[in-house]
């Protein structure tokens, strides 16, 4: 693997918090079966105006002032999100913008959930020839939810936000290591989401297929490079519900704490999760120790990788 590094992460959530007594009222449906259902106990919803776009570059700017860089020094700008408005051009571009970028290439992944995984483990491969690129994963769900007639199985769950991280050829932070990325499409119309059909999800087969392929995916790298679940400093994961991260640290055998969580603030944020958990988890928890990014999303898309103290 190209030697990659990832230099500092940054993330923005909106001010709206939105609670479950709140959501609870709209979805009509009781605060108390939210918490315990998913372990969400409010999220947050950006105003109608902000798009994901302006998320994005919120937390573009919060990952730069972290890393002590400018816009101007970036060679690539990735931005994943699975709610971005239908059409072209994707968000991306708009970022690129807003951030004074002219020439840069800036790249959309338009993929839900797992996009900030992928766009890590592209962006790993690409400092090559790009040097420092950012990786961002915005999504405004609340757009999504609000798209058709609230479900209160998918209302409670999601929230807005924004995380980045930038990936550089110089050493900083943590060196990427190893990525396992897998997809199976027989799952591609389990999860799905159009601006005219709204959200679709049968939880049950998400929830199973999730508890299972993520810790499936998390031994896989692990053993490729010869470590145990113990060794591994924490666990950064998609924040999709508390419960599931709970599974994934039993069938790791590893303490629940290892497992990051922070989704009973924010609710499901899709692909901007792995990034805002990190982005918190790395101003709390500046101890040395490998760390292991995993996702999964719609498609299905599903992954893991690896980095070390650099």
């Amino acid at each position: 693997m190209t030697n990659a590094y990832l230099k500092a992460f940054g993330m923005h959530v909106p001010e709206r918090v939105v609670t479950n007594q709140e959501i609870g009222e709209l979805a009509h449906c009781d605060p108390a079966w939210i918490e315990g259902v998913s372990g969400i106990r409010e999220r947050r919803w950006a105003d109608p105006e902000s798009s994901v776009a302006d998320l994005a570059v919120e937390a573009a700017k919060d990952c730069l002032d972290r890393a002590s860089l400018s816009a101007a020094s970036l060679g690539m700008l990735i931005v994943a999100s699975g709610s971005g408005a239908s059409g072209f051009p994707g968000p991306a571009a708009a970022v690129a913008a807003a951030l004074g970028l002219e020439t840069t290439p800036a790249l959309d992944v338009p993929m839900a959930s797992a996009g900030s995984l992928f766009g890590l483990a592209l962006a790993s491969k690409l400092v090559e020839f790009h040097g420092d690129v950012l990786v961002i994963g915005a999504e405004k769900m609340s757009a999504v939810i609000q798209a058709s007639s609230l479900d209160p199985n998918t209302a409670i769950l999601f929230g807005d936000g924004a995380g980045a991280a930038l990936v550089s050829s110089r050493p900083a932070g943590w060196k990427i290591v190893d990525a396992v990325l897998h997809t199976d499409g027989q799952f591609r119309d389990v999860l799905t989401f159009d601006w005219k059909s709204g959200l679709r999800m049968d939880g049950k087969s998400v929830i199973l297929q999730a508890t299972r392929k993520l810790p499936s995916v998390i031994h896989e790298l692990l053993e490729r490079q010869s470590l145990t679940p113990a060794e591994i400093r924490a666990f950064l994961l998609h924040q999709a519900n508390q419960n599931l991260s709970l599974r994934v640290a039993k069938a790791l055998n590893v303490p629940e704490e290892k497992v990051y969580s922070n989704v009973a603030r924010y609710g499901n944020t899709s692909s901007a999760s792995m990034l805002i958990a990190a982005a918190e988890w790395s101003q709390t928890h500046p101890a040395p120790g490998p760390i292991v990014f995993s996702a999964f999303g719609a498609g299905f898309h599903w992954g893991a990788l690896l980095a070390r103290p650099a």
